[in-house]
C-alpha cells in the first residue's frame, strides 16, 4: 500500500464549569432503583446495589430523579461538572430504544473473530484460502446503526469508511479494514450530519487511531469534515489520517 502522511494533532478540550448537579449520598442509598428509572437521561446506574452519578455529562440538573428517591439520598450542589451534552443524551436514549424492544434485527451488536489485528500472523488455510477473509469485526456498521459505546469500540483502530469505497478499492478488507473497527456511510444519500455520532463514539470510548478513507468526489467531504469536526469536539489527541480512492480504484497521494 502507498505511503500515507499520518496528522497528529491536539484539539481543545471543552472546559468544565461550575453548574447545579446531583449528589448521591451512598449511605442513605438503599439500592432501590427508583432513581436510575426516573432519571430520563441515562446519568444514573445501579453499582454492586447502589446508585451512582455514571455520567455528569448526561445530568441535566432538572432532578427528576430527587422525589423518585424514597430515602433522601439525592441532593442538589453546585461544583465544577462537564457541561450537560444534549446531543450525547439523544444518541444514547435512540440506541436503547433500538435495541430495547427488539428494534430491527439487523442492527443488533455483534463482534466477529475475522478480523485478526493488523500484525498477527496468518494462518496456513487462510493464506492458501482460494476465497479472501472477511475482515469486518462487528456489526452493524452502518454509521447510523451502530452504538455509541460497545466493547469492541474499546481499545479500537477506527475506520471510517465511504460505502462507495470497498466497491471501488479491491483490497479494502486486508489494506484498511484488517485490525480495525469499521464504520460506514454516507452523506449525500443518508442526507445527515454525523458529527454528533462520530463525537460521541470517539469521546466515550477508548479509541487508539482515526482512519478516514473517502472517494475523490466531491459529496465524500461531508463524511470527511463529520470525522474532523468530530476529533476536534472530542478534545482528545488521537492520531488520525486520510486517504483518498479515485473513481478507478486507485490510492491518491
Amino acid at each position: 500500500m502507498q505511503s500515507m502522511h499520518v496528522r497528529y494533532r491536539r484539539f481543545g478540550r471543552r472546559n468544565n464549569m461550575i453548574r447545579k448537579i446531583i449528589h448521591i449520598d451512598e449511605e442513605k442509598c438503599n439500592g432501590c432503583g427508583l432513581c436510575a428509572k426516573a432519571c430520563h437521561e441515562g446519568a444514573i446506574e445501579m453499582v454492586n446495589g447502589k446508585a451512582k452519578l455514571m455520567r455528569e455529562n448526561f445530568c441535566d440538573g432538572l432532578g427528576d430523579c430527587l422525589p423518585a428517591c424514597p430515602t433522601g439520598a439525592i441532593t442538589f450542589e453546585e461544583r465544577e461538572a462537564p457541561e450537560y451534552d444534549e446531543a450525547a443524551v439523544k444518541v444514547s436514549k435512540m440506541m436503547k430504544e433500538l435495541h430495547a424492544g427488539g428494534g430491527c434485527p439487523g442492527s443488533r451488536v455483534a463482534q466477529f473473530a475475522n478480523a485478526q489485528d493488523e500484525h498477527a500472523e496468518e494462518s496456513e488455510p487462510v493464506r492458501n484460502a482460494a476465497k479472501p477473509a472477511s475482515r469486518l469485526a462487528q456489526w452493524p456498521c452502518q454509521i447510523k446503526l451502530v452504538p455509541v459505546q460497545a466493547p469492541f469500540f474499546e481499545g479500537a483502530k477506527l475506520l471510517i469508511a465511504a460505502d462507495c469505497t470497498a466497491y471501488a478499492y479491491a483490497n479494502m478488507h486486508e489494506e484498511f479494514m484488517k485490525g480495525k473497527v469499521t464504520i460506514i456511510g454516507c452523506p449525500k444519500l443518508d442526507d445527515i450530519d454525523y458529527t454528533e455520532k462520530l463525537t460521541s463514539i470517539i469521546k466515550h470510548n477508548d479509541i487508539q487511531s482515526v482512519t478516514i478513507v473517502r472517494m475523490e468526489v466531491p459529496c465524500c467531504g461531508g463524511l470527511q469534515r463529520a470525522a474532523e469536526d468530530a476529533l476536534k469536539a472530542s478534545g482528545k489527541f488521537i492520531p488520525w489520517q486520510i486517504v483518498t480512492i479515485s473513481r478507478d480504484g486507485k490510492v491518491i497521494e
